[in-house]
């Protein structure tokens, strides 16, 4: 079975599950919302802000994965809240039934957030296949950054201080760092001033 088959039938399977699961899930903690006084529009509204939030983290962590970033943590601790809170209003529906019942009401939940987070693999994967490929059958050696001297080392520093926050490094740090004698990081920051 051709790779493309293999993850388009699996996205196909997930996205059920996850429609199957989002209704059920939802259902249950609309009638707990409403079975503790809301009405209306926050009734309706509020189970889509816990599922809505599962979602958002974890698109967020997709798209820092892309690029090859760490994950924002306000988007890790998102997620775990939001995945809290959806088995936790499952629960809660299904508690009045005991511990079956509750185990059975938290299902939908787990699923929801398992079809979440197994989707986000097979994204990443649809969004370079080449790359993936290539990489597989003739991995690149790693690549090192071209060598610099001391004094470059020191002169690159000393100028990317001047663009941050607070004041620029001093020359005993540079000195210490980089093994150089001090009145040499005099000189070298003396020559890099824009």
């Amino acid at each position: 079975m051709p790779d493309r088959l293999i993850r388009l039938t699996t996205a196909l399977a997930v996205v059920a599950v996850a429609t199957v699961a989002a209704i059920i899930s939802y259902r249950h903690a609309y009638e707990l919302v409403r079975s503790h006084g809301e009405e209306g529009p926050t009734a309706r509204l509020v189970p889509f802000t816990v599922d809505g939030l599962i979602w958002a983290a974890s698109m967020v962590i997709l798209d820092t994965s892309r690029r090859s970033q760490p994950p924002p943590a306000l988007a890790k601790w998102s997620l775990a809240i939001g995945i809290v809170a959806t088995v936790g209003a499952n629960v809660a529906h299904g508690a009045t039934h005991g511990v079956i019942g509750a185990l059975v009401s938290a299902w939908p939940a787990l699923a929801l957030v398992g079809s979440f987070e197994l989707l986000m693999p097979l994204t990443r994967a649809a969004a370079h296949p080449d790359e993936q490929r290539t990489t597989a059958e003739h991995p690149e050696p790693p690549r090192t950054k071209p060598e610099q001297t001391p004094e470059q080392a020191v002169r690159a520093e000393y100028l990317a201080s001047l663009d941050g926050p607070g004041r620029p490094v001093s020359q005993r740090y540079l000195a210490e760092k980089h093994g150089i004698d001090r009145r040499k990081v005099k000189q070298i920051i003396t020559t890099a001033q824009p």
